[in-house]
């Protein structure tokens, strides 16, 4: 009872794994959100909404706290004998009124870059009309929906590179076993030459080249075991896990195509539709025709803001008699610039202008995908239907030379030839089976059908 319970424990998470969704369908899920590529991206669209953000603080009022304080020595000055020039007048004038109302001036030498003198103020500037902040925020937010799009086309790409990884290692399993079949029979091949060599029915060279196929066998088998663990690496890197973690085998899997539910016209524009691709070119002309909406207001429309400061500005920190206040009004209109502004609308036309014809391109590029994706599947499925009667062949050729060697009437590079021929056919439906789903999966990916 205790063996059942803990043979329960073991297999009931891989049961729940299968139950609850496909492996593949599972692995794709946990790409999807753990690959760092697409974190990157997550960090990316995170990055573009702060540039929101920042477009929208433009809108509101700006205040600067900024002291400044300066020391001088030396440098130039300003010299004036203006004592020279009014000093003796001035005596001449105390002589005649017999007073001291004018009392004598000294001449100015003062030092023009002022010491000891301190600016303590606070600066605000708010803009009343700007053209430039309130299309910038409509070109952010076009940005980040592009950004957006960029992240869907990898997430679609991740879930066709998971997808064809998996079918590989899947392949790779179905190629070792149809191999360890065939090693099975020539095993039993090699103990019937034993027997016929010890009947001094054979020599013992039919011994040693039927373990010599042997040999060749499970050489092809550690080449098929490379390549699955090489396969597994990749699909463990694609989830950000660590590198050894087993891979699941859905064996299920490869029997699980139910055929194409559209036409091919259908399929095209589907893909018209949901290729990511295009939202961001789409999304990228937006940003185009805001652009030029932009530079055309700029060429008609003033900008003008309201500011001031307001502190402290003297010599030494006294703060006695020091208070000031300055107002602003602003406005910023250029006039004219030889023909600057006319040239960035054209050039921002020109722009949109290439845009709209990689959009029209990019649309016969996708739909030349879906037709060669749907013809590719076609064909696959009608490439499977001649595999499986290759290997039913093959199997019934393999039969009948096996009766016949085991009665002496063949010799043994029939029974080897016979041997090749029905792993190659086995081989052959095996790449058939996944060839479909493989190219299911590209047609899936072409017309972004999850």
């Amino acid at each position: 009872m205790k063996k059942i319970i803990t043979l329960l424990l073991i297999f009931a998470p891989i049961w729940a794994f299968s139950q609850t969704s496909s492996v593949l369908e599972v692995y794709i899920q946990e790409g999807l959100k753990q690959n760092l590529g697409l974190k990157q991206e997550r960090l990316e669209i995170e990055k573009s909404v702060e540039n929101i953000n920042q477009a929208k603080s433009n809108f509101m009022p700006k205040v600067t706290f900024s002291p400044t304080y300066s020391l001088a020595a030396g440098g130039r000055r300003l010299e004036f004998p203006i004592g020279d020039l009014l000093n003796p007048v001035y005596s001449t004038l105390n002589q005649l009124t017999k007073s001291s109302n004018f009392p004598q001036v000294e001449n100015v030498n003062q030092q023009l870059a002022p010491n000891n003198f301190h600016d303590t103020k606070l600066s605000f500037q708010y803009p009343i009309f700007n053209t430039d902040i309130r299309y910038n925020l409509l070109i952010q937010r076009d940005l980040v929906s592009a950004q957006e799009a960029k992240k869907r086309v990898l997430e679609n790409e991740i879930r066709y590179t998971i997808t064809i990884a998996y079918l590989q290692y899947l392949q790779t399993l179905e190629a070792q076993k149809i191999y360890q079949v065939s090693r099975s029979l020539l095993t039993d091949f090699v103990k019937l030459n034993e027997k016929l060599v010890s009947n001094n029915v054979a020599t013992k060279d039919v011994v040693y080249s039927a373990e010599y196929e042997v040999s060749k066998l499970d050489q092809q088998v550690a080449i098929l075991d490379k390549n699955r663990q090489s396969v597994q690496v990749f699909l463990n890197y694609l989830m950000n896990r660590n590198f050894s973690t087993e891979i699941i085998a859905d064996t299920n899997l490869v029997n699980s195509y139910t055929g194409i539910s559209t036409s091919s016209t259908q399929a095209q524009e589907d893909a018209l539709t949901n290729r990511q691709e295009l939202s961001q070119l789409r999304t990228n002309i937006k940003v185009s025709e805001t652009a030029i909406k932009l530079q055309q207001m700029n060429s008609i429309r003033p900008q003008a803001f309201v500011g001031g400061n307001v502190g402290f500005q003297g010599f030494g920190y006294t703060f006695k008699n020091q208070a000031y206040l300055v107002t602003q009004i602003g406005l910023s209109w250029d006039l004219y610039h030889g023909y600057e502004k006319k040239s960035k609308i054209q050039q921002a036309k020109i722009q949109k202008n290439i845009l709209d014809t990689k959009l029209e391109e990019v649309k016969q590029q996708i739909q030349l995908q879906v037709l060669q994706a749907y013809f590719e599947l076609e064909a696959a499925k009608k490439s499977l239907i001649t595999t499986q009667d290759g290997t039913k062949k093959a199997e019934k050729y393999f039969k009948i030379v096996q009766s016949r060697y085991r009665n002496g009437q063949a010799i043994m590079i029939e029974y080897l030839r016979a041997s090749d021929e029905i792993i190659t056919a086995r081989l052959q439906e095996s790449v058939a089976k996944y060839d479909i789903l493989v190219k299911q999966a590209v047609l899936a990916k072409v017309g972004a059908v999850k």
